[in-house]
């Protein structure tokens, strides 16, 4: 069954107008920051969904009420900064490269001065063929349609009357997309049947092509589910781009640039990696912390819960911090597998990988096993390598041993190194070693029920099963069991 880009929906206005709300009820889930603040949106957010076997890629953009960068003079654009220059840019491209365009207005507020212009804006720069839907939010009551027929001087015809705080309306909006996206279809394949026509004087059925290009509900699951990790500005969102070859994510100098997680789906050596990249996160300071940042580290924590791997981002110039080793530390309590991506390795004047691995292990001795990537992402000097070292640590973190295969392991391993004694006067005996969990690596050695095992010997175990089976990147859990002997022949063989 082929596999069809989903159409891009883009959900623009000013701000405060409910775009996040209604991009999380159309999602099913609270994906995007929600607040009474300006701005809390910077960058796009991006989710697909499925209605009525369409798929739809629908974009939530940051609130804006002017476009003066991308439709003013150079003279005006100045009086932006370089953010608010890049979220402007950013909003324009995804307006031009739309399918469908929900133009969002207060249905409460009413028409107001802002929305005339992003509406004049708006229309310099779609194309004249891209639909737009004018969406009034905020009808939670009939009383509150009153201000409705404001809207239709902005010249996009009926406003569509939805409640994203209760998801009043959004099913017929939804239906309207996808009727949208229909109309747009037909017209593209009327135009390539023309062409075709023309060029070959072929007869070919509008409807052949129409089925060609029907949407096909298809869901991707990705095989590996990646979060990218950090303090603030040490270059995620840099490294994001630089993977991705595009501007995919804003990035700036100032703190927080990204506030909410953003998913991003890429294909790489047959494998669909889904990574996100969360906002920084530092230490924890009532007095400086605003809510927003709060939010957006919570937010990034969450998601680290449902990755598979973790790339813990540093930036190589500066010395470990006590935010990094807190991070990594919470990787490991997750279970997660890591990557360290050593970034602004173009700064370093003397490139010595193994003075600067040492470094590193030295300040985090704890994550010994996971990588290290030295790339900058500035240059996008060598981040691919990061992608193949997802690639690897996927594998390998999903090794399933089974119960032969570490009889043997364990029988050759307390030949070599006898197992040392917690308490007590006598060593061990390991009757059993087995695998419980894969995905990550979880193993249970039992012993007597009066013996003790020294912790150093299991960590002798972790490097052994490291040494002989990879489990390149992925902490290994191992617990130990008292209980009798299950085979009585098992404990000639140790």
């Amino acid at each position: 069954m082929p596999t069809i880009k989903p159409s891009q929906v883009i959900i623009f206005g000013r701000t405060n107008v409910g775009k996040s709300t209604l991009f999380n009820r159309l999602v099913g889930s609270p994906r995007a920051l929600v607040a009474d603040l300006d701005h809390t949106t910077r960058d796009a957010n991006q989710h697909t969904i499925s209605w009525n076997r369409r798929r739809l890629e629908l974009v939530d953009t940051a609130g804006l009420n002017e476009l003066i960068y991308l439709t003013m003079s150079q003279k005006k654009s100045k009086q932006l900064t370089e953010l608010e220059e890049k979220i402007q840019y950013q909003t324009g491209q995804l307006l031009k490269e739309a399918v469908v365009v929900l133009f969002m207005v207060d249905g409460q507020a009413g028409l107001l001065p802002q929305d005339r212009e992003l509406a004049m804006a708006c229309k310099k720069l779609l194309p004249k063929q891209t639909p737009v839907l004018l969406v009034t939010n905020k009808i939670d009551s009939p009383r509150h349609r009153e201000k409705i027929n404001e809207f239709y001087q902005l010249g996009w015809g009926e406003p569509w009357p939805v409640s994203a705080a209760t998801g009043m309306g959004t099913g017929d909006l939804l239906d309207e997309i996808v009727k949208q996206i229909g109309r747009q279809r037909r017209r593209t394949a009327k135009n390539k049947l023309a062409q075709s026509i023309e060029s070959t004087s072929e007869i070919i059925t509008d409807q052949s092509i129409i089925t060609e290009l029907e949407i096909v509900a298809y869901t991707e699951k990705p095989d590996y589910k990646v979060c990218l990790l950090g303090k603030p500005n040490v270059g995620k969102s840099s490294l994001l781009n630089a993977l991705l070859g595009y501007n995919r994510v804003l990035v700036s100098a100032i703190p927080h640039t990204t506030r909410e997680p953003q998913d991003t789906f890429i294909k790489y050596r047959d494998k669909i990696i889904q990574i996100v990249d969360t906002a920084g996160i530092a230490r924890k300071d009532p007095g400086k912390k605003k809510a927003l940042e709060k939010m957006g580290m919570t937010k990034s924590l969450q998601r680290l819960n449902q990755a598979d791997i973790a790339i813990l981002m540093v930036d190589i110039s500066e010395p470990i911090s006590h935010q990094e080793a807190s991070l990594a530390e919470e990787v490991v309590n997750r279970k997660k597998s890591l990557i360290i991506a050593a970034n602004k390795w173009d700064k370093v004047e003397e490139r010595d990988t193994n003075h600067f691995t040492e470094a590193i292990y030295h300040r985090l001795p704890f994550i010994s096993f996971a990588p290290i990537a030295f790339v900058s992402a500035k240059t996008k000097s060598k981040v691919h390598k990061i992608l193949d070292l997802i690639i690897e640590i996927g594998a390998q973190r999903s090794i399933s041993l089974s119960k032969s295969q570490l009889d043997h392991f364990l029988s050759r391993i307390v030949k070599y190194h006898r197992p040392a004694k917690g308490k007590g006067l006598k060593h061990p005996h390991i009757y059993s070693f087995i695998q419980t969990e894969a995905g990550p690596p979880c193993f249970t050695a039992t012993i007597g029920i009066k013996d003790n095992l020294h912790f150093s010997y299991l960590r002798f175990i972790q490097n052994q099963l490291r040494h002989t089976y990879g489990f390149m990147g992925t902490p290994i859990s191992i617990h130990v069991a008292r209980g009798r002997q299950i085979n009585p022949q098992h404990k000639s063989n140790h």
